[in-house]
């Protein structure tokens, strides 16, 4: 009896205590308290300081939001990447800018990110730059990688940024290597004693993939301004954009390009759109800025007028080279000068302001302390 007894004794207190264990957790979600997560970073703000820095991509940014909802919040699938997305569009729109702007956000360092050329692997052995030397060859026991595996990682309040550059340019086998990092975030290299975990890594990859035929798109030749007329012509494309047709050049190129075992393992594909003028305006202005950031150290500062501002968009619009295009401008017509003209006052440590102005058609810098003419 007396078993029998402590048996039921210890019966009866296991269902106390999984009562008062079902009361805390039902207590726990009713509770008001805030919602914990591991990561420690304000989505919001991320976001904020993103859209103060690319502009004309409000579509993409708006993907990178709901990602950064999903990642936070910490749901997503465990033994994959936190996310994998594909950045395809023309030169020169901010494929790569806003993966160094996101690293900006959240981990303070714009370079705090792990970024793998791919142009840099062009034929089929370099697939060992990514996986390690095969047994038996030089370098396999070392397990060397391109991978920085402390920025792969990282630490496990932040999630960590990892960048494949210009994907098209790698050879095919380097480019497959990479799809079991993309299926099931885990690395194993070739000579199977190191193991690189993805796991905690938001993936990106960029592509110039139809840039040439939105160039030709863009020279308006006869070829695409047929095939764009077509392409209207048909029912289901009746009420599209001319973004929409760009994005099915692009598309249809990536197809070509690339297996569909590839292209499905990405969580999302952004098509970047062209840069149009107004957008142009606000890089001129972080251009402006970060010039004059650089030559603070000289005690100078950087103006431009309204008539240097217009000057400088109209030289560097070029729908088909973005941005970098209005950067060969900056250069040649801000930096250049600008750089001679301090280079005449190294010794001065007076402070003085450039402003940059348009006289007889050419973009003039002139110190404010002098009479402008």
């Amino acid at each position: 009896m007396t078993f029998i007894t402590s048996k039921l004794k210890d019966l009866n207190e296991n269902r106390h205590q999984n009562s008062l264990s079902s009361a805390n957790l039902s207590e726990t979600f009713n509770s008001s308290s805030p919602l914990v997560t591991r990561f420690r970073f304000e989505v919001n703000e991320v976001i904020r300081h993103m859209r103060s820095k690319i502009w004309g991509q409000d579509e993409v940014l708006d993907g990178i939001e709901e990602m950064l909802n999903i990642v936070w919040t910490d749901i997503t699938e465990e033994n994959r990447p936190l996310y994998v997305a594909l950045f395809l569009g023309p030169t020169g729109v901010g494929k790569t800018e806003i993966v160094r702007v996101l690293s900006e956000a959240i981990h303070g360092n714009a370079e705090a990110y792990c970024r793998i050329d791919m142009n840099t692997l062009t034929q089929e052995h370099y697939a060992a730059a990514l996986t390690g030397a095969p047994p038996g060859y030089v370098g396999s026991k070392e397990g060397n990688s391109l991978f920085q595996k402390e920025k792969i990682e990282g630490s496990y309040s932040k999630p960590e940024i990892v960048l494949f550059d210009e994907l098209e340019k790698a050879d095919d086998q380097v480019i497959y290597s990479l799809l079991n990092v993309m299926d099931n975030g885990i690395l194993v290299m070739t000579s199977g004693e190191k193991v690189i975990n993805f796991r905690n890594a938001m993936i990106f990859m960029t592509s110039n993939i139809g840039a040439k035929e939105i160039i030709s798109y863009a020279s308006k030749s006869l070829k695409y301004r047929l095939r764009k007329l077509f392409w209207f012509l048909r029912p289901s494309n009746w009420r599209k954009t001319e973004q929409d047709f760009l994005r099915s050049i692009v598309l249809s190129q990536l197809e070509r390009r690339f297996s569909p075992e590839f292209i499905n393992r990405f969580d999302d594909i952004f098509v970047f759109q062209w840069l149009k003028q107004d957008a142009l305006e606000h890089i001129l202005d972080l251009n402006i800025q970060a010039i004059n950031r650089r030559i603070q150290k000289y005690n100078c500062t950087l103006q431009l007028d309204e008539s240097a501002r217009k000057f400088l968009i109209k030289k560097g619009f070029d729908q088909r080279y973005g941005a970098r295009f209005l950067k060969r401008a900056i250069r040649k017509y801000i930096e250049v000068p600008l750089a001679a003209k301090i280079s005449k006052r190294l010794h001065q440590d007076h402070p003085v302001q450039f402003i940059a102005k348009i006289k007889d058609g050419n973009l003039i810098l002139f110190e404010s302390t002098q009479e402008t003419p």
